[in-house]
């Protein structure tokens, strides 16, 4: 019985603290929500309890969260590198581009020169660009980037913004020779615009000098005398600018007068040369039947 007693005793004194404890806690909860209700306190308990639990937080999130980061920290760094070669690929064929359109807009314009320079008796003509340049004492001449694939032929008229440049001398597949009226062996039957008067002017073996050996000493021409395609000869149509008269030399004693011209195509500089084909039938066209000059 006192087995019995005790132990009811405890049961009783426990059942009694588990109510004072409720009691407790009851009495605090209505006190704690009376005062959050008037001060919000629990607000604040809530910004300390979360400002002290971020750090827990933060270690148990930080795996997965350096996980993600790394994964984003990649991916983004093949995107930004495939952004890039995207763009340095975008940026060279930009400037590609461009450093075409200058080489077009250039080469459009020399062309526009030459097409403007062209007779009337020229049917059609091709741009052609001189590859290499023969220029010395005995030979004259140059190289094109044209041929027979192009239609390019023997003895055809080669012309340049400024004026007449030579003739094709021979042809191959894909490049052609041209001979310069500048060459020793060239000669281009010429007619002085202001008087009509015809004669041949001969190469000198020097770009930037034409001789006419064969004009009496009394003939009529001057320093500053246009020069043209006589259309004699058999090659050149008529009219085309040649050269300009530098000087005239007469001596009285001598039967022929010294005559030396400027040819108005810059022979040793002009990239671009025109590759005419003629009108047939038109009346600056050749003589037909004449030996070619040369």
């Amino acid at each position: 019985m006192i087995t019995f007693g005790g132990s009811g005793r405890a049961v009783h004194s426990r059942v009694a603290a588990t109510g004072l404890r409720f009691s407790f806690y009851a009495a605090l909860c209505v006190v704690l929500m009376f005062a959050d209700q008037r001060g919000h306190w629990l607000d604040y308990a809530r910004y300390a309890l979360s400002a002290a639990a971020y750090p827990i937080q933060l270690a148990v999130d930080s795996p997965s969260a350096a996980w993600h980061w790394l994964r984003e920290n990649f991916a983004t760094r093949e995107t930004l590198q495939a952004d890039n070669a995207r763009l340095r690929a975008a940026n060279r064929e930009l400037e590609l581009r461009t450093l075409r359109v200058e080489a077009l807009e250039t080469e459009n314009a020399a062309l526009r020169g030459l097409e403007a320079a062209l007779p009337d008796v020229a049917e059609r003509w091709l741009a052609a660009e001189v590859l290499e340049v023969e220029v010395s004492t005995l030979r004259q001449r140059v190289i094109i980037n044209k041929g027979a694939t192009d239609g390019v032929f023997k003895s055809q008229t080669v012309l340049a913004s400024g004026g007449l440049v030579g003739q094709v001398m021979r042809t191959g597949p894909w490049s052609s020779e041209v001979i310069l009226i500048t060459d020793p062996e060239h000669a281009v039957p010429v007619q002085v615009l202001r008087s009509g008067l015809r004669t041949i002017a001969v190469g000198q073996g020097n770009t930037g000098v034409l001789a006419l050996p064969y004009l009496p000493v009394n003939s009529d021409i001057r320093v500053d005398d246009l020069l043209v395609t006589s259309g004699l000869g058999g090659v050149f149509p008529a009219g085309y600018p040649v050269a300009r008269v530098l000087d005239v030399g007469r001596d009285p004693g001598q039967p022929l007068a010294q005559v030396h011209a400027q040819p108005l195509a810059a022979i040793d500089r002009d990239r671009e040369l025109m590759l005419i084909w003629i009108r047939p039938g038109h009346p600056a066209a050749p003589l037909p039947g004449e030996e070619a000059a040369r």
